[in-house]
């Protein structure tokens, strides 16, 4: 397997920008995510590395050498699609031993390969069984199959998942997530699904109008945004924007939201115009005091969370609290936040500010 290198990628059909002077590194053996809202560029991107869309300029590396110009043939890159572009007219076996008979390889290597990708995928029992009459599940394992067979030096793999229904997406995510631990693959991959990317990967680039906004650990995505569409887009409600017109001093350890004296981390940069307080719903807590106050709009019960959702002067703010906790709507609470978890953003750029993280408890009204 290989380390994948792109620099200032870009592509451009006509006048259109898919993706706009993207670059990152992909790490021997990481299963890496290519994260965003339809029409952002990742697919565009995971096309441009396995060489079925050439980039306008910039360029990728793998394995140390630089493949931007090169044909598919000659990238040794598996592509898994979504709809599976399986022969339907061959079985199983043919379907995975076809990549192998095309490279001219042996015959008795060709039985010793499907017999080894059979046991690791769990399909010994259906290879001779058409393809056509496989459940959605097993044709996706044999389309993951027909990849696997090559020992190419990465795979690429287009939304594999999205046909499935549910309950079993998230079954085969797990599954695909413990094949790619077990052959330590480099293995990219394109999703919509902020969840999907947050379980399955070891790196996420998030990616909207053709640009890279955000690349790192999804801890990292996910505690640091660095931007208000990367706080939006991951998380399950997603981080709350307190807008505020005010100044945020560099070294600034509070910010004065409605006459409250609310805590954040350090800041490293100042900020003053149109700011956002952004804090995520298990960081809100609801108090009997507390200066900050606001009035209770719904609660939705989850087991055991609830999400309030809470009217502010600030704006609307979601919390996820103890199920036990009895509220009322109408009823008016105080809040207090964790000031170690908020971000405050320039919302004219929709840039975070920098801020210095620290265990230090700083005080919140």
């Amino acid at each position: 397997m290989a380390q994948i290198v792109i620099d200032s990628i870009r592509k451009e059909f006509g006048e259109f920008t898919a993706v706009r002077d993207s670059s990152f590194t992909i790490e021997d053996g990481e299963f890496f995510m290519l994260l965003g809202p339809s029409g952002c560029g990742k697919t565009t991107t995971l096309r441009m590395i396995a060489g079925l869309e050439l980039p306008t300029s910039g360029r990728i590396y793998l394995d140390g050498e630089e493949i931007s110009q090169k044909p598919p043939s000659q990238r040794d890159i598996a592509f898994v699609f979504q709809m599976f572009a399986l022969y339907p007219h061959m079985n199983v076996r043919k379907n995975l031993s076809y990549p192998l008979i095309s490279q001219g390889t042996p015959r008795a290597q060709i039985k010793a390969k499907i017999n080894e990708v059979a046991d690791i995928l769990g399909i010994q029992d259906i290879l001779n069984r058409p393809v056509g009459g496989l459940s959605g599940g097993d044709r996706q394992r044999v389309a993951l199959g027909r990849a696997i067979v090559r020992d190419p030096k990465a795979f690429m793999m287009d939304e594999p998942l999205g046909a499935l229904d549910a309950e079993f997406r998230e079954h085969m995510a797990e599954e695909l997530r413990a094949l790619h631990d077990r052959m330590n693959a480099t293995t990219v991959y394109v999703t919509h699904d902020q969840l999907e990317a947050m379980q399955m990967g070891d790196k996420i680039v998030v990616m909207n109008n053709a640009v890279v906004e955000q690349f790192g650990t999804p801890q990292e995505i996910y505690d640091k945004p660095a931007t208000m569409f990367v706080a939006d887009f991951i998380g399950s409600p997603s981080m709350n924007f307190l807008r505020f017109d005010g100044i945020v001093a560099e070294g600034a350890t509070t910010v004065e939201l409605n006459g409250a004296s609310l805590g954040v981390p350090r800041q490293l940069e100042g900020a003053s115009g149109n700011l956002a307080f952004g804090v995520r719903p298990e960081h809100v807590t609801l108090t009997d005091s507390g200066l900050y106050r606001a009035e209770v709009l719904a609660s939705e019960y989850l087991g055991t969370t609830q999400i309030i959702t809470l009217a502010t002067a600030n704006g609307e703010l979601k919390a996820r609290i103890d199920s036990a906790r009895t509220v009322r709507i109408g009823e008016t609470v105080g809040l207090t936040f964790d000031a170690r978890k908020i971000t405050l953003f320039d919302e004219n750029s929709g840039a975070a500010l920098r801020s210095a993280l620290n265990n230090e408890v700083l005080a919140h009204g």
